[in-house]
């Protein structure tokens, strides 16, 4: 039994041997087929011709990422570390909505059900447990976390400064109600969105709008050249698994 459940650990948990990567295709084929016809569904045209099938691969992919979530509870080593972890917790939710619409017949007609059947398009983040270049990303991510953060913070303090700014120059008679709304405009701005809801008119405040746009094209590649600079120095690709939760160690 100590083998088999080692085995079965190895098939679900790992992604260096042919069984392992087999199942990853089949259960990353899997949500995103699964994903697509939930999105598929929300077409009125596509669903009052095709209801009866798309209800029918719901219920198949559920069953489906039902036992795959009990034979990942069986073969982990910590059954309750495995459930109470980020990729526990999204396998399970992928697998209710569906379930629950079975105890309120007519479920379709009332809007918090609506509401808890969109949850299954959070079937998606299953697919960074298949994907090992996710798994890159997020350390790369967690490497780079405290440059991020003085990044976010010297920006961050670039608004709040800007936004005050254009509250003074400006003034509510040019729509700079108060700061928040001068940061509102700060933030739209210095990420080159620009909705135009809300513009400078005077000559100072377009002067300012204007640094704040090249210093908005300078930011949007820092964060960018962090991560990649991570991403290179981080030269480990093992592909195991913790035992105990199913996270990448």
């Amino acid at each position: 039994m100590a083998h088999w459940k080692k085995r079965l650990y190895e098939i679900v948990f790992e992604s260096d041997t042919p069984a392992g990567r087999a199942f990853d295709i089949i259960l990353l084929w899997a949500v995103i087929i699964s994903v697509t016809a939930v999105c598929l569904e929300s077409v009125s045209g596509i669903k009052e011709q095709y209801g009866t099938v798309l209800r029918g691969l719901e219920w198949l992919f559920t069953l489906a990422f039902t036992l795959e979530y009990c034979v990942r509870l069986v073969s982990a080593k910590n059954r309750l570390s495995y459930a109470f972890s980020f990729y526990g917790l999204v396998d399970l939710i992928a697998t209710l909505p569906t379930y629950f619409s079975i105890l309120f017949p007519g479920a379709q007609s009332f809007l918090v059900i609506r509401v808890l059947r969109l949850l299954r398009v959070f079937r998606i983040l299953k697919l960074g447990n298949y994907m090992v270049e996710a798994n890159y990303l997020g350390m790369a991510l967690v490497a780079s976390k405290r440059k991020i953060g003085v990044f976010l913070l010297s920006v961050m303090t670039i608004i709040l400064v800007a936004g005050t700014l254009m509250y003074l120059i400006e003034g509510p008679e040019n729509g700079f109600t108060s700061i928040p709304r001068g940061i509102y405009w700060a933030i739209v701005t210095i990420t080159t969105v620009g909705y135009g809801d809300i513009s400078p008119h005077t000559v100072f405040g377009q002067i300012l709008a204007s640094c704040l746009m090249l210093v908005g094209y300078t930011i949007i590649a820092v964060p960018t050249g962090i991560v990649s600079a991570e991403m290179m120095n981080n030269g480990n690709h093992d592909t195991r698994f913790c035992k105990n939760c199913g996270s990448r160690v």
